[in-house]
């Protein structure tokens, strides 16, 4: 998408569930810093706003989008500039569009004068997205935003303004690549955020690089093309644990909440596929009237499994409260599938076969099967019911979590004994056609959102296709597109194939300045879903830490690959704590409560059976459990604010 033509960008939560009761262990909501506008951010008025130096201007002959961008021509002393005065303190992430024929160029902040941020710009003739991160202000202070000249041209477009994430994390590690990878991963997933109450355009798409008209946008961040003005649900979905780790809270609630609303008896209890970021209007080139709009089954689910999510993360209670995201956990888990049951009336969510207008059934859009059930939609379905599960306990409804406990295991049940059936790596089932017809073999994300939501039986049969999903996405069958390969670490980290999945994470990095098959997205690194999940892989992936703010409690395990000897990071936020968590190979694990009033419950767990464990030097007898096929040494020390605590693994 091109951004914003007006002011830059974020609004109102106009759709978010009313947080009723939020617990005192919850994070406190962070306010919003007050708006940071730039004239003209895409220089659809020319020179308006603007400074010019000679050798300077506005053209027309290769926007990043709409009609016009700015030049700098090649040679020293060149400047495109802006001068706006911050009404009140807040840190911002400025962004741009740039393109360029040679090295040289820069694009720089000044505040009152001084340089506080400038990137030196490669060469590189295709846009790309820079960033100058955190740029603190205070009320009075003169920002100038610059483009300034090097060896060669350099073309711009297309600027926005961030507010800068609540929470910066950082990783220190004996391997320097995990640091390199997290650092930009984080400041280039806090560039995607909207910057509350700003008016930006609607439903801007490849179509329409204009819009039709504006709205006030709410608090919510890019997920999906960078080209369209919108969030989409499957991509938000996959981003939610990535923007929790930025603390983007009331951004997750607002998305999460506009889809909940959305999924009403006209729609079929689908939620709409994609959002303007005011979080109310539909975006247009995906939504048609009620009975034509882009619908998945596995997305329905999905976002149920990350409100429960999002409500672990941060203790939220209006997650369990609010009466619009009850109703649409609700609906999903009961009403949605009776309704798109009438193929093979088993049980489970169906598609039409008659493509992503019509309600298709797997994530899977270039596949071209006239699939009715697809294993990322079973998969799926399985996460639902336990995530209702846990919803109802939090609720304080037992008997209902009792209800949804029983039909996630029969569902696994009925998956592992008939659904999939017997046959093991291409072998196994994978969906179902509109006429009966069972199919095996490769299908992307049917294949290996089964493993990813954990619901093929632990075992030979799994270790097999986790085999089957590795070589295929290594060879022939790797998706062009890598949103897609951005699911296998996650894959691979579910599965204790820590190895795998971090070889999946230096793909998915290395990737990032490759060229997007889509020519109007940009570099690989430029869609947002890249940034967002290596910082959950990293968070929820290797250190595999698992939060449960209602609770007052967090699991860790380590998940560290090979040649990996420790990796620690400052400053998760789980509810109203922040944390520091260290492992030293698979074995070693240091936690600090940084900040916040609440004691935790630290399960800390290490895989594999051990004689004993250490808790700060004291011996105690081990704990083991078996979770999805798998055994832990395990302790519960409680972690007082401000204590660390180490726990150490004895053979």
């Amino acid at each position: 998408m091109k951004p914003v033509r007006l002011t830059f960008l974020t609004a109102l939560a106009l759709l978010a569930p009313a947080a009723l009761a939020t617990p005192a262990n919850a994070a406190t909501p962070t306010a919003a810093p007050p708006l940071l506008s730039l004239t003209n951010p895409d220089f659809e008025q020319g020179q308006y706003g603007w400074a010019f130096t000679t050798g300077t201007g506005v053209a027309s002959n290769r926007p990043h989008r709409g009609t016009k961008l700015v030049y700098l021509d090649a040679g020293a002393g060149k400047k495109v500039s802006q001068t706006v005065t911050a009404t009140g303190t807040g840190s911002y992430d400025i962004s741009a569009w740039i393109s360029t024929s040679d090295t040289g160029g820069a694009f720089t902040a000044r505040v009152n004068g001084n340089v506080v941020q400038s990137q030196s710009l490669p060469s590189a003739s295709n846009y790309r997205r820079y960033t100058l991160s955190r740029i603190a202000l205070a009320k009075g202070d003169k920002l100038e935003v610059a483009f300034e000249s090097g060896k060669g041209w350099v073309n711009a477009d297309d600027l926005m303004v961030s507010p800068s994430a609540p929470v910066n994390p950082t990783v220190t590690s004996s391997d320097p690549k995990i640091k390199e990878m997290f650092d930009w991963a984080r400041l280039k997933a806090n560039s995607w955020t909207q910057q509350q109450g700003s008016e930006g355009p609607l439903n801007i798409d490849e179509y329409q690089s204009t819009g039709t008209g504006s709205g006030t946008y709410a608090s919510s961040y890019w997920a999906g093309y960078a080209y369209r003005s919108a969030y989409y649900s499957r991509d938000m979905a996959h981003q939610l644990a990535g923007a929790s780790v930025l603390g983007l809270d009331s951004a997750n609630k607002t998305m999460l909440g506009s889809f909940a609303a959305s999924a009403t008896d006209a729609h079929n209890y689908y939620p709409v596929w994609s959002f303007n970021f005011d979080a109310k209007t539909y975006l247009s080139i995906d939504y048609h009237n009620p009975d034509s709009f882009v619908r998945e089954v596995p997305a329905t689910f999905e976002l149920v499994e990350k409100a429960d999510e999002a409500y672990r993360w941060t203790g939220d209670t209006s997650y369990v409260d609010d009466p619009v995201m009850w109703d649409f956990y609700r609906h999903a888990t009961k009403e949605f599938i009776e309704r798109h049951d009438s193929v093979r009336k088993n049980g489970v969510a169906e598609g039409t076969g008659q493509g992503i207008f019509k309600g298709a059934a797997s994530y899977n859009e270039q596949s071209g099967e006239p699939l009715a059930e697809a294993g990322d939609a079973i998969g799926s379905q399985y996460q639902a019911f336990l995530a209702m599960a846990s919803l109802a306990r939090g609720k304080g409804d037992a008997q209902l979590a009792q209800t949804y406990e029983k039909k996630a295991a029969d569902l696994k049940t009925y998956f592992n004994t008939q659904w999939s059936g017997s046959g093991s790596g291409a072998n196994m089932i994978r969906g179902y056609t509109t006429d009966g017809r069972a199919l095996t073999g490769w299908g992307k994300e049917n294949s290996w959102f089964m493993p990813m939501k954990q619901i093929i039986d632990p075992g030979a049969r799994r270790d097999a296709y986790l085999d089957f999903i590795d070589q295929q996405a290594s060879g022939a069958g790797k998706p062009s597109n890598i949103e897609a390969i951005t699911y296998l670490p996650d894959t691979f980290f579910k599965n204790n194939r820590n190895d795998t999945a971090w070889k999946w994470m230096n793909y998915v990095f290395d990737q990032k300045d490759v060229q997007h098959p889509v020519a109007n997205q940009g570099t690989n690194g430029d869609y947002p879903e890249v940034s967002f999940t290596l910082l959950s892989q990293t968070v929820e992936g290797l250190m595999g830490v698992t939060p449960n703010a209602p609770a007052n409690s967090l699991t860790t395990q380590s998940r560290l690959p090979k040649g990996m000897d420790w990796l620690k990071i400052d400053d998760i936020r789980v509810g109203g704590n922040t944390f520091s968590l260290r492992h030293d190979g698979a074995t070693k694990s240091v936690l600090t409560n940084s900040s916040g009033t609440a004691g935790y419950t630290w399960e800390a767990r290490f895989p594999g059976t051990f004689s004993a464990v250490k808790v700060n030097g004291v011996q105690q007898t081990a704990q083991t459990k078996v979770v999805d096929g798998a055994t832990y040494t395990y302790v519960t020390p409680n972690v007082a604010p401000g204590q660390t605590i180490t726990v150490e693994a004895i053979s």
